[in-house]
């Protein structure tokens, strides 16, 4: 498995993982293989910080590495998290039946808080609250959907640069450029991070810079 030049989740079909040795990638790819290089590596007692990253999101994920790669394999399997990289599905919870030959159309029934006259004002819409609601719903989404494509972006690398860069030189300029939408400075001040580090920052940052640009990243 040769590690790839930056995070490749966004475009796989498959969920990818990375992993470094503080700042020395070591493996990117399915967790399965990446879980088996990962234990490679610790069994050879060098006693450096390992870590396990989703791509998708950041989130650092443990790895029981005890045992054989078998035993590895085995308990990845029980987690849920060797195939696609997801955790284990909730159960759908159960609702109450509905009237004869009305859909569920999937939805959920959650409590919502509001002042009298908003209930007021959503009552007096056609199809009442629910349908109001919904169309509000879909509206924002509509309309924000770009601003909320950057900020997932932006968390996403930030989460990625706090766990593994925080202590590097740039840091905290690197963060404000992030989440100013500056690129160039982004890259000036991460220049002189370890290579594979940066690499994978900087990746992870233009999937932010281009969604504040309306496009979608390479």
């Amino acid at each position: 498995m040769t590690p790839s030049s930056g995070p490749t989740a966004s475009t796989s079909p498959q969920r990818c993982y990375t992993a470094f040795e503080e700042s020395r990638r070591i493996a990117t790819g399915p967790l399965r293989e990446v879980a088996l290089k990962v234990k490679a590596v610790a069994d050879q007692g060098r006693q450096k910080t390992i870590l396990v990253f989703d791509d998708l999101t950041s989130e650092l994920i443990e790895l029981d590495l005890r045992g054989s790669e078998a035993d590895v394999l085995d308990r990845l399997q029980t987690s849920g998290l060797a195939e696609g990289g997801d955790a284990p599905a909730t159960p759908e919870p159960e609702y109450a039946p509905r009237g004869p030959g009305r859909p569920r159309l999937g939805v959920i029934a959650r409590e919502v808080t509001l002042l009298p006259r908003h209930w007021e004002w959503l009552g007096s819409q056609p199809g009442g609250a629910s349908v109001a609601l919904r169309k509000l719903v879909e509206e924002a989404r509509r309309t924000h959907e770009g601003k909320d494509r950057m900020r997932r972006a932006q968390e996403v690398a930030y989460r990625f640069m706090s766990a593994i860069a925080s202590s590097l030189p740039g840091f905290e300029e690197a963060s404000r450029a992030l989440f100013a939408g500056d690129s160039a400075r982004f890259d000036e001040q991460t220049q002189d991070w370890p290579a594979d580090l940066r690499s994978h920052a900087q990746g992870l940052a233009r999937h932010a810079f281009t969604a504040a640009d309306g496009k979608d990243a390479a």
